[in-house]
């Protein structure tokens, strides 16, 4: 596909969890011609593809991450995403289960701090 790579560069660079609408106007910015159902197909197929991680989260919109082996802290209030590293339970799940397993998306739900602060207010 024609944007894939740069959409794929998008993700990559970026120091957050961009949902299809931010990647599409990052992607606008050097062609402006580009349209948002573009945008979607390249990442359903880079997605298919293994080559980037797809977060989805109730509620929210879903957005799109590295595939750098990590976890993701969500807050249950105002949905702020987080990476956190923890260490890799492939073996322990593969134990468990007793077959290979892919990979796995660990969500931590949490309340954050300024969340919390607002709650306390109230």
């Amino acid at each position: 596909m024609r944007y894939e790579n740069f959409i794929l560069d998008i993700i990559n660079n970026s120091n957050e969890h961009m949902t299809a609408e931010q990647i599409f106007f990052a992607l606008k910015k050097t062609y402006p011609s580009v349209v948002l159902a573009t945008v979607y197909n390249n990442l359903n197929n880079l997605y298919k593809l293994g080559k980037i991680r797809k977060i989805s989260i109730e509620g929210c919109p879903d957005r799109y991450d590295k595939t750098v082996r990590h976890d993701h802290l969500i807050c249950r209030c105002c949905g702020k995403l987080s990476d956190i590293y923890l260490d890799d339970i492939t073996s322990e799940l593969e134990k468990q289960t007793g077959f290979p397993i892919d990979g796995y998306d660990l969500k931590v739900q949490y309340i954050c701090p300024q969340c919390r602060c607002k709650q306390a207010d109230n």
